[in-house]
């Protein structure tokens, strides 16, 4: 008894009889501020714990041999689907013209009702009874083998399509300036086509893999052909002198899309105001860019800056019109890092919060209380004067 007798001693916190109590409006008021303060805080230290918060920086990049994995999604007005081509080139020489995998084009009207969507390399018209090249009907177990039109690299070198020529005369740095009169084109409709689709506007949707070097895209009227480093169009029946690029970018990325990326092009509009065709450049920075959540799953990925410059080509055969997205890396890379807050550091802020609130409203309730008393003592003192 005697131990507990001294602990009882030690009590921090002694009782006071409730026939002690006195309640005044002042602390009733107080108490309900101060209730409504720290339910605020609480609330909100609850958010800062269940939401993650992230860490920033920055290191100089020395990745090599990536892949840029580039996401778009743009849609041109005045453009038809038969005209407009993808083609990429970068530093090192490599050139793809007019791409063709992972990418949809879907045909428009001029009110952006959508007429026809279809994977672009897909669903191409077959050539039925398709002419010998040395003319003459097919022998028994002979194959079709069609002309080159003068671009063949060797004897038994064929051409069974249109593209195939095209290709051909590419390799040869050819200009194909008359592809009415390949019967290939002809008989896979590619005028008949171009005829169909004038005054639609074409959405080109899909993704590129490009080498993580300096380079470009772009989208261009024509199917584009590289000589001598220098870009030319084909001069196909039926295509205008100039074009209108006008153009909405939907969508476009560098990578995979991760949490708070802002991608500065998304739901972008250019108008075409000259009536000659020119280049559209934007010129991108691109950074790369790692993000690794609370699960440590890694996204490895990239952000960009861009700016704008439009360039009138008429009469200069060495820039095609288009829209023209040319890339560069930034040398540093950022990391992003969500963490959660450590649970005994918001249950250390739970505890200040509530003990700084109740020990401060004493303090001011105390404040108020004697300041009543020695307002209303000295009231009573005037009186009897």
């Amino acid at each position: 008894m005697d131990f507990f007798n001294k602990l009882k001693n030690l009590d921090a916190y002694p009782k006071i009889n409730e026939d002690f109590y006195s309640r005044t409006l002042s602390g009733g008021v107080i108490t309900v501020v101060s209730t409504v303060i720290m339910l605020f805080l609480f609330i909100s230290e609850i958010r800062l714990f269940l939401y993650h918060s992230t860490e920033t920086k920055l290191i100089v990049d020395t990745s090599r041999g990536e892949m840029l994995l580039v996401n778009f999604d743009i849609t041109f007005q005045s453009l038809p689907c038969s005209v407009v081509s993808v083609d990429t080139v970068d530093v090192t020489g490599e050139q793809h013209s007019d791409i063709r995998h992972d990418i949809t084009k879907t045909r428009m009207d001029r009110f952006g009702t959508v007429i026809e969507s279809k994977q672009v390399g897909i669903g191409a018209p077959k050539i039925e009874k398709p002419l010998q090249r040395h003319g003459g009907r097919l022998e028994q177990n002979e194959t079709y083998c069609g002309s080159c039109y003068g671009a063949e690299m060797l004897d038994d070198h064929c051409c069974n399509s249109c593209e195939e020529v095209r290709e051909a005369y590419k390799k040869k740095s050819w200009g194909l300036s008359n592809p009415e009169l390949i019967d290939q084109c002809q008989r896979e409709g590619l005028f008949q086509q171009i005829k169909e689709e004038d005054g639609e506007g074409c959405n080109i949707k899909g993704f590129l893999e490009v080498s993580k070097v300096s380079g470009n895209f772009h989208f261009s009227p024509g199917k584009s052909l590289h000589q001598q480093n220098l870009e030319q169009s084909d001069q196909i029946p039926f295509q205008k002198e100039t074009y209108n690029i006008t153009h909405n970018i939907n969508k476009l990325s560098f990578g995979k899309d991760f949490p708070g990326a802002i991608n500065p092009l998304d739901n972008i509009q250019w108008i075409q105001k000259s009536a000659s065709s020119g280049m559209y450049q934007y010129f991108v920075k691109v950074v790369p860019t790692i993000y690794t959540d609370v699960r440590d799953k890694e996204i490895r990925s990239n952000q960009f800056s861009v700016t704008e410059h439009f360039k009138d080509v008429v009469g200069s055969q060495k820039s095609p019109p288009g829209v023209y997205f040319v890339y560069d890396f930034s040398p540093i890379k950022v990391i992003f890092t969500e963490k959660n807050t450590a649970l005994l550091h918001f249950l250390t802020n739970i505890c200040a919060i509530i003990g700084g609130i109740f020990t401060v409203s004493g303090i001011i309730d105390a404040f108020v209380y004697h300041g009543q008393r020695a307002l209303k003592k000295k009231m009573e003192l005037d009186k009897y004067r």
